[in-house]
C-alpha cells in the first residue's frame, strides 16, 4: 500500500489493518520505492495506490516497474479523470464534493473516504478468508485484545512449587510472611495431605 503525504499516512494505516486481519501487507514508502524498495514487489502482488489528485509523480514513476514485474495495481483516487487513473488496473472512486477544510485545501474528507474504502477492503478479505477471532488473537499476542481471546486459565495460573501454602494451624504472622514472600496476594490453606481446604487473601487479614 503506497501514497505520498497525507495519503501516505492513510496508506500506512490501511496496510497495518490488512496485516493484522490476515492479509499479508506492507507499507511501501513512495519515495524510497523509486530508489530500490520496489524490489519488495513480486509478480502476483497487488499494489494499492492512494492519491487525492491522481497525479502524484512518485506513483506515476512506479507504474512501469510494477507492470513489468507483473503486479496488479489498484488506485484509490479523489480525481478519477487523470492519466494515473487510466494506467492502473482498477480505480476505486474516493471523490468528495469538497474537503472539510474551511479553505477546501487540506485533505480531510478525501482521506477519510480513502480510509473507509481501505477498511472495507480489509473487512471483505476477512470474510473471504473466513478470518476468525482466534486468528486475530494469534496476530495480537501482546495486546489486551489478543490476551482476552488467546489466554486460558492454565496460561496464567501458578502451580506446584510456586504456590504459597500454609497449614491451618499456622499463625497469622507466619501466613503474612508466606504471603509477602510469594507476592501473590493470597495463600492456600492445605491439610497434611496437601489437599486444599481454603484460601486467605491479603484483604482478609490486612
Amino acid at each position: 500500500v503506497t501514497g505520498v503525504g497525507k495519503s501516505g499516512i492513510i496508506s500506512h494505516k490501511i496496510s497495518a489493518t490488512l496485516a493484522s486481519t490476515g492479509t499479508p501487507s506492507v507499507y511501501l514508502n513512495a519515495a524510497e520505492a523509486l530508489h530500490g524498495d520496489l524490489g519488495m514487489v513480486s509478480a502476483g502482488d497487488v499494489v494499492l495506490m492512494l492519491s487525492k489528485s491522481g497525479t502524484t509523480i512518485e506513483l506515476i514513476k512506479m507504474l512501469p516497474t510494477l507492470t513489468k514485474v507483473g503486479a496488479t495495481t489498484i488506485g484509490i483516487f479523489s480525481n478519477i479523470h487523470t492519466p494515473l487513473a487510466k494506467q492502473v488496473d482498477l480505480v476505486l472512486d474516493a471523490t468528495v464534493e469538497r474537503e472539510a477544510c474551511p479553505l477546501n485545501l487540506a485533505p480531510m474528507s478525501s482521506t477519510t473516504v480513502s480510509l473507509v474504502i481501505g477498511d472495507a477492503i480489509a473487512a471483505a478479505l476477512m470474510k473471504a478468508r473466513n478470518f476468525q477471532s482466534q486468528d486475530f488473537a494469534l496476530f495480537h499476542p501482546a495486546g489486551q485484545l489478543g490476551r482476552n481471546l488467546l489466554l486460558t486459565a492454565a496460561d496464567v495460573m501458578h502451580s506446584h512449587q510456586n504456590l504459597p501454602i500454609v497449614a491451618a494451624a499456622q499463625s497469622l504472622k507466619e501466613v503474612l510472611i508466606v504471603m509477602t514472600k510469594h507476592n501473590l496476594g493470597a495463600v492456600c490453606v492445605c491439610n497434611e495431605h496437601k489437599k486444599l481446604e481454603g484460601i486467605i487473601t491479603d484483604g482478609d487479614i490486612r
